[in-house]
């Protein structure tokens, strides 16, 4: 393979070796193969020797609608791989890529993390119980907000809840109550009733969770700053 021209003598010399010769291949498809099939990728054919070669067990072109692509299959060890999507139209193949993307990126963050936190709403129903706790020790103004941080932590479990056709508030004091018992549980998206996410192999990532909390608070910042500004240039305005 190469990322530039090789000339139509050189591409029958190789035809009739039974070598497959590509040009004008892009340079993150040749970064990509490298990782694949191993080899180190080399400036010169001055500089091939068979240390800097990879290893494929199957190479061939195939036509699949109107492009053609070159499939490099049975690799060793490889670092690096293509999914190929099929679809019956551009939005069905959009919602794959999308849901095959945050999958792989999933487990990228649960590698990296090394840690996971119970899922189905469980997370921040124990927040709530916390924060409950911790307001009990504040005085003042901070504690109605401690209370609302809570209160708005519930969202996700209540968003879970109406997207299965649940009632919001019987879902949300069933896990209540259970979290008051000291269960650890989430919402059953099935039966609406409480259970345990980590028996059901429920998760959610821990950095997904970590931004959660501390985007919250920055963004709601911003917006009573943006809405303090707004006032005030109406109210230069009416002046």
């Amino acid at each position: 393979m190469n990322q530039k021209g090789i000339d139509p003598n050189s591409l029958d010399l190789l035809a009739r070796e039974g070598i497959l010769a590509l040009r004008r291949a892009k340079r993150r498809n040749m970064e990509r193969l490298t990782l694949a099939c191993g080899g180190v990728a080399v400036n010169s054919v001055d500089n091939l020797t068979p240390d800097v070669l990879g290893f494929a067990g199957v190479v061939y072109e195939q036509v699949l609608g109107d492009d053609k692509f070159t499939f490099v299959e049975e690799v060793e060890n490889p670092y690096s791989c293509t999914i190929m999507l099929k679809g019956p139209n551009r939005h069905t193949i959009v919602q794959v890529r999308d849901a095959i993307r945050d999958g792989l990126r999933a487990v990228k963050n649960t590698i990296e993390d090394g840690r996971v936190l119970p899922g189905a709403g469980a997370f921040e129903v124990g927040a709530w119980k916390h924060l409950q706790e911790y307001s009990k020790s504040v005085s003042g103004k901070a504690k109605i907000g401690v209370l609302a941080y809570g209160d708005a932590l519930l969202v996700i479990p209540k968003t879970l809840a109406q997207n299965c056709g649940f009632d919001q508030q019987d879902a949300i004091i069933k896990l209540q109550e259970e979290h008051i018992k000291g269960n650890i549980v989430g919402l059953d998206l099935a039966s609406g009733e409480p259970m345990d996410p980590v028996a059901t192999a429920v998760f959610d990532g821990y950095t997904v969770k970590k931004q959660l909390i501390g985007l919250s608070s920055v963004i709601a910042t911003q917006l009573l700053l943006v809405d303090e500004i707004l006032r005030a240039g109406r109210d230069v305005n009416k002046q």
